[in-house]
């Protein structure tokens, strides 16, 4: 699909009132009245109809990552966001974690439009299922929706109607006057939002630091933020990740300086470096790098050649010519003359770093001439995956460089002294902390309360959560909404608080697995049980078979097979079999009985 280039402002304007007026206003009821008379009734009866403001919470507050929230006035909803996350030890075997949309579904036709702040996976992951039920224009910078264009293409999604818009643009979307505002981050094209309403101005900060000497682009812009403040504004929702750290986030101009030194110290080693594929900055920093050093670049990893593609088309990212080489031509070059750029910065389990460290790469043989250089810092959870990653990496002889050793990575959020300066500019009379777990949320929360804001106007919210907002009237909790977690497993999608799988796939790792099989003709049990176990240990005696088979042909002989269904025989089994084991062990194994009718 083509994204279309910038439009005018005023013409998009416009356009977004157009269609907006097109769902606000039904036809009416015949009436003889003239038309225009009708018409003139219709804009007093709306202006006279619900002006408050009310935002729903249904992602990205309480937790890390699946942010999404929606903002809805009257007749309009806007949202912000459609993230996912990755599936934890809780949802064990699912590809991906999205917000729970019933809300949205409910009031599709309310919805003027899905607004994207920045193009990471936790703002962006969702967008394939959220345009798959729902059919609304998606708006963001060119970089955030070259990088959902992709998503799109892999998911087959067509005629979506794309919104390119740039820093200081304006938009009207219903009730809605949203102006963009740059921030820093660590993906180009980051965005906060100064969402107008009919209550007063609600900015939302989307993710950000104050990065004064940034590698590329501009710096925050401190002065928009600071006129928007001045004209007053009523709610401010801020990002809260970093809320915990004192002080200041470094600039991403201490990554290039360490990067440069280390292209120098290792100049007869070969230099793998991981990260994310979004962060275009750090990638233009190692092309340049690698120039500078006589060096090719390698791409390994889907989702860094597919940002890599993305980018350069729209000239976010410059690629000096005959730099780039394919990883397979990798074998055939010296080491000094090559660096390889990997996904897997967070040791996704099948990512390219990943398979270098376990020996399965095909295209790249880790070896102790090698520099691994793992320019990330781990996402909350993800630990103990990384760890895992450069303790194989160390096993194969390589040198590796993280976060913690040098200043390879910088935080892409703002630390405590960066929201002080962004709240005494905005200087708003409500304030909502989101993006975090409740503690980050309580901590920023807790600033604020510092700073002097009334205990009594800040709320924390949770997911489900649906709060009305008015000038006059302050901050009201109404009943909360459908909310929760969406499963993605390959092509299925199940509800998690109603997923029996989820709830099979925990036993069956915790406890482990038993299948019976039994075999019936004429009504009567032909031969033995036959008993198969996989994921259980066995340690009470030797003759748990045995047992466990007597048990089973004890319960079978008190059931009458001829009055009996084979589905109530089945529930025999496995209730008589699982009191065993249950008694014996202490342990409560899936039991998957499977009586044969010959």
């Amino acid at each position: 699909m083509k994204i279309p280039e910038k439009e005018n402002p005023a013409n998009a304007a416009k356009r977004a009132t157009r269609r907006t007026r097109a769902v606000k206003n039904p036809p009416q009821e015949k009436s003889e009245k003239p038309a225009a008379e009708r018409a003139k009734r219709g804009a007093k009866s709306a202006q006279r109809g619900d002006r408050s403001v009310k935002i729903v919470f249904l992602g990205g507050v309480g937790e890390i990552g699946k942010n999404m929230t929606a903002i809805e006035c009257g007749g309009d909803i806007i949202i912000i966001d459609a993230g996912a996350i990755f599936p934890t030890e809780e949802t064990p075997g699912f590809d991906l974690v999205v917000p729970d949309i019933t809300y949205l579904l409910e009031n599709s036709r309310k919805i003027r439009g899905l607004i994207l702040t920045h193009g990471h996976e936790d703002h962006i992951g969702g967008v394939p299922y959220l345009l798959n039920e729902l059919k609304i224009p998606v708006i963001g910078t060119k970089l955030t929706l070259a990088l959902v264009d992709n998503k799109l293409r892999e998911h087959r999604i067509n005629d979506v109607t794309m919104r390119v818009v740039e820093p200081g643009q304006n938009l009207k979307l219903g009730c809605f006057n949203v102006r963009f505002v740059n921030v820093n981050h660590s993906i180009a094209g980051s965005l906060a939002l100064a969402v107008g309403t009919p209550q007063g101005v609600i900015f939302h900060s989307g993710d950000f630091k104050i990065d004064l000497t940034p590698v590329a682009g501009s710096p925050i812009d401190l002065r928009a933020i600071s006129d928007i403040g001045a004209s007053g504004v009523l709610l401010y929702m801020g990002e809260s990740t970093n809320i915990e750290r004192a002080g200041y986030t470094m600039s991403e101009t201490v990554v290039s300086a360490t990067l440069e030194r280390l292209f120098s110290e290792n100049a007869r080693r070969r230099i793998i470096i991981a990260t994310f594929a979004s962060n275009v900055h750090r990638l233009q920093q190692i092309f340049e790098l690698a120039v500078k050093y006589r060096r090719k670049v390698a791409l390994s990893g889907r989702s860094m050649l597919n940002v890599v593609d993305a980018a350069e088309k729209i000239g976010e990212l410059t690629i000096p010519s005959d730099v780039l080489v394919d990883v397979s031509r990798i074998k055939n070059m010296r080491d000094s003359e090559i660096v390889i750029v990997s996904t897997g910065s967070q040791g996704e389990p099948m990512s390219a770093l990943t398979r270098m460290a376990n020996g399965d790469n095909p295209a790249v043989t880790v070896g102790e001439n090698d520099t691994v250089i793992i320019s990330a810092s781990p996402i909350p959870g993800n630990e103990k995956f990384i760890y895992r990653v450069i303790d194989n990496l160390y096993r194969k002889g390589a040198d590796v460089v993280y976060e913690s050793l040098q200043n390879v990575h910088v935080s892409g959020h703002a630390c405590r002294e960066e929201h002080k300066i962004i709240h005494g500019l905005l200087k708003p009379k409500y304030f909502i902390p989101v993006h975090g777990e409740y503690r980050h949320l309580k901590k920023h929360a807790q600033l604020a309360e510092e700073l002097g804001m009334p205990a009594e106007r800040i709320f924390i919210p949770d997911i489900g959560n649906r709060i009305e907002i008015t000038a006059r009237g302050g901050i009201r909790r109404l009943e909360d909404v459908t909310s929760g977690s969406r499963l993605i497993d390959g092509e299925g999608i199940e509800d998690e608080k109603a997923s029996v799988v989820i709830e099979d796939r925990r036993q069956l790792a915790a406890e482990g697995l038993f299948i019976v099989s039994v075999a019936v003709s004429g009504g009567e049990v032909i031969g033995e049980p036959a008993i198969n176990s996989r994921g259980f240990v066995f340690d009470f005696h030797r003759d748990y078979n045995k047992e466990m088979r007597e048990v089973i042909t004890r319960a079978i002989a008190g059931y009458d097979l001829a009055r009996g269904s084979v589905d109530e025989l089945k529930r025999v089994i496995k209730r008589s079999l699982k009191n065993y084991i249950y008694k014996k062990t202490k342990q409560s194994p899936m039991i998957v009985p499977v009586v044969v009718e010959l």
